[in-house]
């Protein structure tokens, strides 16, 4: 297996628009754990700061997170994401040093 591309992203809502960005990104997790490169997809709240969103994703390569990008749920959501947000995505991309191993799936 190459290397896997991982991100953590940061989203910071417009207060009034916190509730249904959260419902958004909650109906993104399970078709996205279904695609074929997605080796990780978690979605959380920040403990300290309630309606600020941080998701961790990893992916099998860089063509899977593009072919993710590519399906229309996430680019209109890309196209529409500042009218939920106070300022845009802040995405962190990492380079996994220790030895992905995958979690054996239910």
């Amino acid at each position: 297996m190459t290397q896997p591309l991982t991100l953590v992203g940061t989203a910071h809502p417009k207060p009034e628009r916190a509730a249904e960005l959260k419902q958004l990104l909650l109906s993104f997790v399970e078709p996205t754990r279904q695609e074929p490169g997605c080796l990780e997809y978690h979605f959380h709240e920040d403990r300290d700061e309630p309606g600020v969103f941080i998701f961790y994703e990893a992916w099998r390569s860089q063509a899977d997170l593009d072919a993710h990008l590519a399906l229309p749920h996430m680019q209109a959501f890309w196209e529409q994401r500042m009218d939920y947000l106070k300022s845009d995505l802040d995405i962190t991309f990492l380079t996994m040093h220790s030895p992905y191993e995958p979690a054996a799936r239910a």
